[in-house]
């Protein structure tokens, strides 16, 4: 680990944004990953370290226009008990459960969960389920400019992102969709504390007897949290029976990549994920 010359905490966007166009930069919002990284050698600090938790406009959530608004600094803690996410947006408190521990849910950001970039990050999943859009914000020539991105295009890698070296990601955007119900499981060998074999949400409702608006994401299951476009492809306007989920659960090993390691062989990541897709798909749609 290198040192640090310099400690810098901002408390707005502009000051942050400043901060990181005179670069270099680590940024700091919980550091539940951060730290952890640095002294495993997986990382090192740049010559400035910059914690922006005294962003305040950067921690809440907003409802606003037909979508959730979520600032990068709310914390996982934040996600389990706020009202608003409870009502509209109940898959993402239930994945809040299902994080860590309760000490590491009050300091965990959303803004850093994301950008760590994990392939098996919890929240990625139901958030790429649910088309969330990242904000992201720069200031190169003196101007604050902003940018949006799909999350599911944000993610490039194990660790890699489509975050610039000057940018920060300040808001989570997620559109809402009327009458939508979804769901989020994940399995590990542990019921906490433990990182994710495999990880699936799936967000949608069935209309006329049939599936609608169907989307689905997988974690810990490829290099990246990914779409599963032909299990949504499967399910888009078929009629909501056992069948229908039998042939998108046969759409399964196309959307992903498993692979052997320490933690669970391919096969058996191909067989959790099958697995916890059809619970899903039964209890929650009721089919």
């Amino acid at each position: 680990m290198n040192e640090i010359a310099n400690y810098i905490a901002v408390d707005t966007i502009e000051a942050a944004a400043e901060t990181l166009a005179a670069g270099p930069v680590t940024v700091l919002a919980g550091g539940t990953d951060l730290m952890l990284q640095t002294e495993a050698g997986a990382r090192t600090y740049a010559a400035t370290l910059m914690n922006i938790r005294r962003v305040a406009e950067l921690r809440g959530v907003r409802l606003e226009e037909g979508a959730l608004t979520i600032g990068a600094l709310t914390t996982v803690t934040d996600l389990l008990n706020d009202a608003t996410i409870q009502a509209h947006c109940p898959i993402l408190a239930e994945t809040a459960d299902q994080f860590g521990s309760p000490q590491i849910r009050n300091m965990a950001s959303i803004g850093g969960n994301i950008c760590n970039a994990s392939p098996a990050g919890d929240l990625l999943v139901p958030l790429i389920a649910l088309g969330a859009e990242v904000e992201l914000v720069s200031k190169p020539d003196g101007r604050l400019h902003s940018r949006r991105a799909p999350l599911e295009e944000f993610v490039t890698g194990p660790g890699t992102s489509a975050l610039g070296d000057a940018e920060m990601l300040t808001f989570i955007h997620i559109p809402l969709a009327d009458g939508a119900a979804g769901a989020f499981r994940k399995f590990g060998p542990r019921p906490a504390l433990e990182i994710a074999m495999a990880a699936v949400a799936v967000t949608g409702r069935i209309e006329a007897g049939k599936f609608t608006n169907m989307r689905v994401a997988f974690g810990a299951v490829a290099p990246t949290p990914v779409r599963g476009k032909n299990v949504e492809a499967a399910l888009e306007g078929k009629p909501a029976t056992e069948e229908t989920i039998a042939a998108a659960l046969d759409c399964v090993d196309a959307d992903i990549s498993p692979i052997d390691d320490v933690r669970a062989s391919a096969w058996y990541r191909r067989h959790l994920t099958r697995v916890l897709t059809q619970e899903i798909l039964a209890d929650v749609f009721q089919v």
